[in-house]
């Protein structure tokens, strides 16, 4: 099955199983990329969240007028923290950004309940490494990205430039299929 992507300076499509490294300056605009994935050609989502509670997630799907009927999010902060929990039947938590193997789990749940075309985004892969460590967070990736092939979906990984060595970049850059590359400027370079 083939995604449409509506990024810039992307293929038009991509074959179910991509995988999508967002490589974004520590301030950078992601909000703009990552809705712009979950618009397009997308039956169901998932937003793995690491660096926002799911009330800022709705929000941002909200603001950028996303079809919040198809969103699931996955918010692993409100419980370490302390807030309260909003039970709802599209909202999965987990206890913390360091419990990798309860997200990836939680994700294998939302693609074995869900048909059509599925989309997740992990935000951030950079959060799930300062939590946990990077290697850690490095074989997660590589379960999660196994999930995408496993179930025919596409993904979008953020990772922040700025946190991470040139050698750390390289590393998880390798595990992709392809590289969107955001400037502080708001510009896109891309490499699949």
């Amino acid at each position: 099955m083939d995604y449409e992507l509506a990024i810039e300076d992307t293929p038009e499509t991509v074959p179910g199983g991509t995988g999508i490294l967002l490589l974004h300056p520590s301030i950078g605009e992601t909000d703009r990329i990552d809705t712009d994935f979950f618009k397009t050609d997308t039956d169901h989502f998932l937003v793995i969240s690491t660096r926002t509670t799911a009330r800022e997630v709705e929000q941002k799907i909200e603001h950028y007028e996303v079809d919040e009927s198809r969103a699931t999010i996955l918010d692993t902060l409100s419980i370490e923290r302390g807030y309260s929990r909003r039970s709802a039947d599209n909202i999965y938590y987990v206890a913390s950004p360091d419990d990798l193997d309860a997200i990836v789990e939680k994700t294998r749940q939302f693609l074995e309940s869900h048909d059509g075309k599925l989309r997740f985004s992990v935000d951030s892969v950079t959060e799930m490494a300062y939590y946990a460590d990077e290697d850690r967070a490095y074989e997660a990736t590589k379960a999660l990205l196994e999930l995408l092939d496993e179930y025919d979906a596409v993904g979008l990984f953020h990772l922040s430039k700025e946190v991470h060595d040139q050698e750390t970049l390289d590393r998880f850059r390798e595990l992709f299929d392809g590289v969107v590359d955001l400037a502080e400027d708001g510009s896109v370079t891309t490499d699949f």
